[in-house]
């Protein structure tokens, strides 16, 4: 199974972009914006394409599964990100919740400054319904691609 990010809009701090599951449209997702030179969650990962594994370990793990019950089964880790650790796929509304990871959400406000998600534990539902049987078996992959620059 195939997710494709497209980012099409940033500022200086977000990131919005569309995610598509095996090539159909299925939620907005938010980032950290760009930067030339990294700064620790402030900075969105690089374009490309990345296995999606999942993680059952770390603090986040347990928190997820008692929000989501059997929906959940481990965090959406995205591997191998050159120079980042723990990216995952999960909720949040805006740039201060994303620490270099990517956010989904229902719906979206893209205006530069002001940048958020809204039905993010939504988003995440769907997501998580379509995707974790894949993940769990190693078949999940992702490609971001920057539109917005």
């Amino acid at each position: 199974m195939d997710l494709r990010l497209e980012r099409l809009v940033s500022d200086k701090e977000s990131t919005v972009g569309a995610l598509f599951v095996d090539g159909e449209f299925l939620c907005w997702t938010l980032e950290d914006g760009f930067r030339a030179q990294k700064v620790a969650k402030e900075t969105r990962i690089p374009a490309g394409a990345y296995r999606i594994n999942l993680r059952t370990e770390g603090g986040m793990h347990p928190r997820y599964k008692e929000r989501f019950g059997s929906l959940h089964r481990g965090m959406l880790w995205l591997q191998d990100v050159p120079n980042f650790e723990w990216v995952y796929l999960h909720v949040g509304n805006n740039h201060e919740h994303t620490e270099g990871c990517i956010l989904v959400g229902e719906s979206v406000n893209a205006r530069r400054g002001d940048m958020s998600l809204q039905a993010s534990r939504d988003a995440y539902r769907k997501l998580c319904m379509m995707v974790m049987d894949a993940a769990s078996v190693g078949h999940l992959t992702i490609d971001i691609v920057d539109r917005d620059r």
